[in-house]
């Protein structure tokens, strides 16, 4: 499809936000950027989602008994099984197909069991500690084997998901369906959402479990525990193998400083897909904005185009999820646009939907002292496909009497809508999300009254 960046409800053509949802809206080329971290389930109020950390932990747990107890290719079999969840499409990927863990790996990532007396006997109580005994197990494998685990869940919770918001399901058959009863992997025929290039099976996620990085982590044992605590600044801070190597030795470290993660509770929260700005940082951008020189001395198109970029998502934030920033060479000069999801969240929205075909809203950046003809011709350009025949292009000053008629000629004769944003409406848009009262995307739809005011009835 022609959408830049399409999410499963723009394919679908169902009107949600991002904020509307309790999942991650997932995409239809790419991943999901976040992982779920078992400690939200751990950490949670909901007594379902503590249920579910036991059972992720029991699971787990039941691979390290078969692999002591002499049933090692049982165990290897059941880990490399559950050690990718492609239908949950979270992490890096660009082709939304991870691959499974080889058995060397996956002998490595149960040794512990075999090497630690406390685990042999006990087992993990947050089995994500095995990233800080093991080198090459990452976020992404601790978050596809939690996701295996508890499919089951994650079925019925996206069927009741795109009922509630009408997303169409086919009939699938998944492969890796995991019963806590007979702690085995079994195919399973449901109805879920499906890619609709690929058409594989797509299963919902609760943002409230999502985290860029899990609470557990290596970065934050070695940055903010181990050199502050058993790291002898006279000696040479070891390589990675060694430091793993020394905390299967020492098991007893690795568990103060998951006693330590679990006192800090009340700081582990979950990662929402985007975060705006706070005010003072909008104030910041804005009056960085309005004291750049135009053109392009000492960087001030890039830098113009960086804080307007950042500026723009956080205050059309929720009314319009950001897409994508993307830049593009047109004759040999390099132009910034901002793409966002038109998700019809409001009647300005709706209507723009409707009457000029606008599934996604293309913003042209241009950091000069007056517009031209040459840069509305280049927006009008591309506003066909996804962007339909409407789009906006921000500047710095106020267009003038000559383009301003040609703006409207352009709709007269092809019904194309380009609104001109400059610095007196950004900082009006920015007054305006500061003072809570309004809603910055108010401020575009003023300018869409004015324009449509000003063309021929």
């Amino acid at each position: 499809m022609s959408i830049i960046r399409p999410r499963l409800t723009d394919y679908h053509n169902i009107p949600l936000t991002q904020e509307d949802v309790n999942f991650a809206i997932p995409f239809i080329d790419e991943d999901i950027p976040l992982y779920v971290d078992p400690f939200l389930l751990w950490k949670s109020p909901s007594m379902q989602d503590n249920s579910l950390h036991l059972l992720i932990t029991n699971s787990f747990n039941h691979l390290g008994y078969l692999f002591t107890s002499g049933r090692e290719k049982e165990a290897l079999e059941l880990l490399i099984r559950a050690s990718e969840c492609n239908e949950v499409g979270l992490g890096n990927s660009k082709s939304k197909t991870g691959k499974k863990i080889g058995e060397k790996l996956a002998t490595n990532v149960l040794s512990p069991f075999t090497l630690i007396p406390e685990l042999k006997k006990s087992g993990f109580t947050h089995f994500e500690e095995i990233q800080l005994l093991i080198d090459n197990f990452s976020k992404d494998r601790v978050s596809d084997i939690a996701c295996n685990f508890i499919q089951s869940f994650l079925i019925d919770f996206t069927i009741e998901q795109s009922e509630k918001f009408g997303i169409p399901i086919e009939k699938v058959t998944l492969q890796n369906v995991y019963s806590p009863k007979s702690f085995k992997f079994s195919e399973e025929v449901t109805h879920l959402p499906v890619n609709p290039e690929t058409k594989s099976p797509i299963l919902f996620v609760p943002k409230r479990w999502l985290k860029y990085v899990p609470w557990i982590n290596t970065d934050d044992y070695f940055t903010n525990y181990y050199i502050k605590n058993i790291h002898n600044p006279n000696e040479e801070f070891p390589e990675r193998v060694k430091l793993l190597d020394f905390n299967r030795h020492n098991y007893d470290i690795v568990k103060a400083y998951t006693a330590i993660k679990e006192k800090t509770i009340e700081n582990c929260k979950n990662d929402p897909l985007f975060n705006q700005i706070p005010i003072t940082s909008a104030k910041r951008k804005i009056s960085t904005i309005t004291k750049l020189p135009t053109g392009k001395t000492d960087n001030a198109d890039r830098k113009y185009e960086d804080n307007v970029c950042l500026l723009m998502a956080s205050l059309l934030y929720p009314h319009l999820d950001f897409a994508k920033e993307q830049s593009r060479t047109d004759s040999g000069v390099q132009i910034r646009d901002m793409i966002f999801y038109n998700n019809q969240t409001s009647d300005f929205l709706k209507e723009i939907y409707e009457t000029y075909d606008c599934k996604q809203i293309v913003m042209e950046l241009k950091n000069v002292k007056e517009v031209k003809q040459e840069h509305i011709l280049q927006l009008n350009r591309y506003l066909k496909e996804q962007f339909g025949r409407f789009g906006v292009i921000i500047t710095r000053n106020p267009p003038p009497t000559k383009v301003t008629k040609n703006i409207i000629d352009l709709w007269s004769a092809h019904r194309k809508c380009i609104l001109v944003l400059d610095d007196s409406d950004l900082k009006m848009m920015t007054t305006v999300f500061e003072s809570k009262q309004r809603n910055p995307i108010e401020v575009i739809k003023k300018k869409y009254i004015e324009f449509t005011r000003a063309c021929p009835s």
